[in-house]
């Protein structure tokens, strides 16, 4: 018998005539076994021709600005994910879908201002976060809450302004002090007498009147809503109370005509 015939040797042959094509790897970037490097590319967006098998990606120090729904491609194994050093200054709500296994992600060094909870709602599994150094006066209440494995958070070189928004971040901070890396980094920068004031200093007595004056949602829009109807029933009542006061005293002084010669 040939060895033609046999299904195994020939297998073999197209094998090393046709050796299977490795995985993708983006023009600009850098792939090895430890990951896929595209730092310092002046990229102004994340590269899509990313194998689906990478673990850590690394797109520090270029010109990336925004990241829009589904910036990424399906990357189900990305463990590490590193964009510090470029001008990021929003991230959408959907931008990171897809990104569950993420364990550890590099924000610092941008221009981020505002960050939504649900920008973090994907990122189930991560531990590890850095925030620093960016353009942050105060955090949303549901976005460190939407990070229920968050183990290492770094806030530092924000403009923190310290007033009754930055509440529920101190809350969060005095809960979670074992998490929280450089904690003598995180300072005031408004109002300026407070100015590079430790955030964590602060006790329960620096914020008693915002939790006493400090209104819910809920709270003014029934105001909203109750204000004008009550507005409006007052002027109804005052002018049925002056209605009933004219009848009345015209009442009163009828008999008086009907007594005249």
């Amino acid at each position: 018998m040939g060895w033609w015939r046999d299904p195994g040797m020939v297998l073999a042959w197209l094998l090393l005539l046709h050796p299977l094509s490795s995985p993708a790897c983006p023009t600009a970037c850098h792939c090895s076994s430890e990951g896929v490097d595209c730092s310092q590319r002046a990229l102004r967006e994340v590269p899509q021709s990313l194998s689906t098998n990478t673990s850590t990606l690394w797109l520090g120090y270029n010109f990336i600005t925004v990241l829009g729904p589904r910036s990424f491609p399906s990357l189900p194994g990305l463990l590490l994910l590193s964009l510090t050093h470029n001008r990021l200054g929003m991230i959408h709500s959907q931008a990171l879908v897809g990104l569950k296994a993420l364990q550890e992600l590099d924000l610092s060094n941008n221009h981020l201002t505002v960050l939504t909870p649900e920008t973090f709602l994907p990122l189930t599994s991560l531990a590890k976060l850095n925030l620093g150094s960016n353009r942050l006066g105060e955090l949303e209440p549901g976005v460190l809450s939407a990070l229920p494995q968050l183990r290492a958070l770094q806030l530092q070189d924000n403009p923190w302004a310290c007033s009754c928004s930055i509440l529920p971040l101190w809350r969060w901070l005095n809960q979670n002090r074992e998490k929280v890396q450089e904690k003598s980094l995180l300072l005031c920068r408004v109002p300026e007498q407070l100015n590079k004031y430790p955030i964590m200093a602060f006790g329960n007595e620096s914020f008693r009147q915002c939790q006493e004056t400090s209104l819910s949602v809920q709270h003014y829009i029934t105001f909203f809503i109750i204000g004008p109807f009550s507005f409006m029933a007052s002027i109804f009542f005052c002018t049925f109370m002056g209605s009933i006061t004219v009848v009345y005293h015209n009442l009163r002084r009828e008999p008086h005509f009907w007594r005249r010669p």
